[in-house]
C-alpha cells in the first residue's frame, strides 16, 4: 500500500474525493489521487463529472494551463502511477496575498483563454453539487434557522435558476479558485493550484465562487473581472448573473454542510453558529444578502 515518506511536511487544504494528501517536501508539493474502487460512487470515473479523480493529472500532462492568460499553472516535474493511483510532484508556492480585484481580473483574463475542450473538462458542476445536495435530504439542517425561509424558497427555485445559468455563455473556469488555490503571481498572471475541477461553465462562475472567500464587496470583484474579460464575451447582467447564482448556492450549500457536521452535538443550534468550524461559512452567507434577494 502507498505511503508518504517519512518526515514528509502535511499539508492542510487541496483535499478533494480522491486525495488522499498533500505534502510539502523541501521545495516541492506531493499530491496524492486514489484510483477509484469497486463500489466507489461512479462520479469518480466520469470525465465530466467535477469529482472525476484523474483530471488535475491529465491537465498537467497535456501542460494545458501552462500559459494561459489571467490564471496560469507551474509546470509538474514528475507524475508516478501505480495501480493504487499516482502521485503528483510540483514546485512549492510561496502565498503572496494578492488583492482581490487583482484575482478577479486574472480570474476574468482566464475566462477569455482559448482552450478546445478536452473529454475530461469538468461540466455542469454546480448542478452536480446540487444532485448531492439533493440526496443528502436538501438543506434540511437550515430549516431550523432563522434563514428556513431563504433557504426553502431558493431551494424550490432551484431548477429555475439553474436553467438560467446553463443559458449563460460557456467559458474556460478553474472550478475552485480560492484564495488557497491562488498564491502566487507572474507578472499581470496568477500562480493557480489544484485544476482538478477544471473545465467550462457559465460566465462568472468562478468570480460566484472568488467572491466567497475575497475581502472586496460583490460589486468591486464583479467590475474587476469585467474589465479583465475580453471585450464583447458577455454583458454585464449575464457576469452578475452568473457570479451571483453560483455564489449563492454555494454559500448556502456550505452552510448546510458546516451546521451539519454540529448540529448533532450537545446544545441548542444557535449556540454553534459561532463555532469555529461553522462562523465563516455563516459570515460568508450573510455578506451575500444583497444577492440573494434578486433570487428569491
Amino acid at each position: 500500500m502507498w505511503q508518504p515518506e517519512p518526515g514528509w511536511q502535511s499539508l492542510p487544504g487541496g483535499m478533494g474525493p480522491s486525495t488522499l494528501g498533500v505534502w510539502r517536501v523541501g521545495d516541492q508539493v506531493v499530491k496524492r489521487f486514489a484510483a477509484p474502487l469497486p463500489g466507489d460512487p461512479g462520479e469518480l470515473s466520469n470525465p465530466r463529472h467535477f469529482a472525476y479523480w484523474r483530471r488535475a493529472v491529465e491537465v498537467a500532462q497535456e501542460r494545458l494551463v501552462e500559459a494561459t492568460p489571467g490564471l496560469r499553472a507551474l509546470a509538474v516535474l514528475k507524475v508516478e502511477e501505480d495501480p493504487e493511483g499516482i502521485t503528483l510532484w510540483q514546485p512549492y508556492v510561496e502565498d503572496s496575498d494578492l488583492p482581490g480585484p487583482f484575482v478577479a481580473r486574472a480570474v476574468g483574463r482566464f475566462a477569455g483563454a482559448d482552450l478546445a475542450p478536452y473529454p475530461w473538462f469538468a461540466r455542469n458542476q454546480l448542478a452536480d453539487r446540487l444532485t448531492r445536495v439533493e440526496r443528502g435530504g436538501g438543506w434540511k439542517t437550515l430549516e431550523r434557522t432563522t434563514v428556513a425561509d431563504i433557504a426553502d424558497r431558493l431551494w424550490r427555485r432551484r431548477a429555475t435558476h439553474l436553467a438560467t445559468f446553463a443559458e449563460l455563455p460557456m467559458v474556460p473556469q478553474h472550478g475552485d479558485p480560492t484564495a488557497a488555490n491562488l498564491r502566487g503571481r507572474s507578472g499581470e498572471d496568477v500562480v493557480a493550484l489544484d485544476w482538478s475541477s477544471l473545465g467550462l461553465g457559465p460566465v462568472g462562475a468562478d468570480l460566484g465562487y472568488l467572491c466567497l472567500t475575497e475581502r472586496e464587496d460583490f460589486a468591486v470583484l464583479t467590475e474587476a473581472y469585467a474589465d479583465g474579460l475580453p471585450v464583447g464575451l458577455a454583458w454585464p447582467e449575464q457576469i452578475v448573473t452568473g457570479a451571483r447564482i453560483n455564489a449563492v448556492y454555494t454559500a448556502v450549500s456550505r452552510a448546510e454542510w458546516a451546521l451539519a457536521r454540529v448540529a448533532d452535538g450537545p446544545g441548542a443550534l444557535a449556540g454553534k453558529y459561532r463555532h469555529p468550524a461553522v462562523a465563516p461559512y455563516l459570515r460568508s452567507l450573510q455578506r451575500l444578502f444583497p444577492q440573494i434577494e434578486p433570487l428569491l
